[in-house]
């Protein structure tokens, strides 16, 4: 041990050790004894024993590895006491062990890192989209049930349910706390890449609220993706995923005004974008484009690339830009990707030619709540002078946009074209 520390020390070092160290340390603790809700419990309880211990005498060397040794303990002596629970959990092992055996633990050393399989098991095809997330928030983020509430904006009890109802499903279903094996990983790494931009997105345009960007949500996004790439330094979609993000997340002081209202990709100050953190994602971007053909994260990864290289909106590379859109399309037959390429013509081409392409697109069910197309359809016919059908569709996206500053915005774009007093939908 080291030189005791005073109380309020010894919380902040358990609280950085726990936070860095806490996926790792579940992880193993999962792989260990097969059972998600025993490694919390007695993961709890290693951070209680620390924060009594170490003002005491003092934070550890290897604080990690002290932590491991403490949960393995309580967990040993929690299936001491419970035979019947001890056996369910044998069995379930060996099921596990056979498609996994489970390394062996140096309880001197380091925590292995072992983050892979929880990456893997919360975002398991056989959970419900909305379970995955909650979870990796939970586990891998190091959430609590009410943090993770809050992230998306549901009741405590709510979420709760959720969690719970996922830890059900996979020990119910037995899906099996492992990394895939080299045949399943292109199968199931989209579907935990798909997870953390969930993540990611709802930080960058709340879905609801007062404030236009979480950007604890985002920032705990980019963090999960930089674990992600340390431990598929292989994969290039991870590269692109995690280029992605920071290109887009560079942005972040310059999308709102000090009110907290939208401030456009026109009208952001560009000085204010984080150099440092775009100079990384072009570096990742590369890594994501070479070496073979380029996956929908890098490609993505390449626009936002060219967004944050021109010195302001008019001198982005708009061809090359509608180059990538179509290559994304290719890839991703998705109306919302024929709605942003639509945007980035008519930025090439004219509102014009952008607008037909739009119009194509009116009959697609899947666009009916889309709120940013509605919002770009009237952006194309306001500078087309076509002023009433620009306030009819900023009207519709004004119904659907869910958090304030996006409602704002479009309040202030129908008054720029609406008489006071006229409809605007608010």
């Amino acid at each position: 041990m080291g030189e005791p520390v005073g109380e309020a020390s010894a919380r902040a070092s358990v609280e950085s050790v726990f936070r860095e160290e806490r996926g790792r340390l579940l992880a193993t603790l999962v792989r260990r004894f097969g059972d998600l809700d025993l490694a919390e419990e007695v993961a709890s309880e290693a951070v209680e024993a620390a924060l009594r211990h170490w003002p005491v005498e003092g934070v550890p060397a290897r604080p990690g590895a002290w932590l491991l040794t403490v949960a393995r303990r309580r967990a040993v002596d929690r299936l001491r006491r419970d035979r019947a629970y001890a056996v369910r959990l044998a069995l379930l092992q060996v099921e596990a062990d056979r498609a996994a055996p489970v390394p062996p633990v140096d309880e001197e050393g380091a925590l292995p890192d072992e983050r892979l399989l929880l990456f893997f098991t919360c975002a398991h095809p056989a959970l419900a989209a909305e379970d995955r997330t909650a979870l990796t928030l939970r586990c891998l983020a190091g959430l609590t049930t009410p943090e993770v509430a809050r992230a998306f904006l549901v009741p405590t009890a709510t979420m709760a349910q959720r969690i719970v109802r996922a830890k059900r499903k996979i020990r119910e279903a037995r899906i099996p706390f492992r990394v895939p094996g080299t045949d399943e990983l292109p199968e199931r790494l989209p579907g935990v890449l798909q997870v953390l931009y969930s993540v990611f997105t709802e930080g960058y345009a709340a879905s609801s609220g007062p404030e236009l960007q979480r950007l604890d949500l985002a920032e705990e996004a980019v963090r999960l993706a930089r674990i992600l790439r340390r431990l598929l330094p292989a994969e290039r979609e991870v590269a692109g995923l995690l280029a992605l993000m920071l290109l887009v997340h560079a942005r972040r002081a310059a999308r709102t005004g000090p009110d907290g209202g939208i401030v456009l990709l026109a009208d952001q100050d560009r000085g204010l974008w984080d150099r440092a953190m775009i100079e990384e994602g072009r570096g990742l971007v590369r890594t994501a484009l070479t070496g073979g053909p380029p996956g929908p994260y890098g490609v993505q990864a390449a626009i936002a690339a060219l967004h944050d290289e021109a010195a302001d909106l008019a001198g982005t590379d708009w061809p090359q830009v509608v180059a990538l859109y179509d290559m994304l399309l290719a890839l991703v037959p998705s109306p919302v990707v024929a709605v942003n390429r639509a945007v980035a013509v008519a930025m090439r081409d004219g509102p014009e030619a952008g607008l037909r392409l739009l119009d194509r697109l009116a009959d697609e069910p899947r666009l009916r709540g889309h709120h940013p197309c509605h919002a770009a359809r009237g952006d194309l016919l306001h500078r087309l002078g076509r002023l009433p059908e620009a306030a009819a569709a900023w009207r519709r996206a004004l119904a659907l946009a869910g958090n304030e500053p996006e409602r704002a915005c479009l309040r202030r774009r129908l008054s720029e074209v609406e008489p006071p007093g006229g409809a605007s939908g608010a």
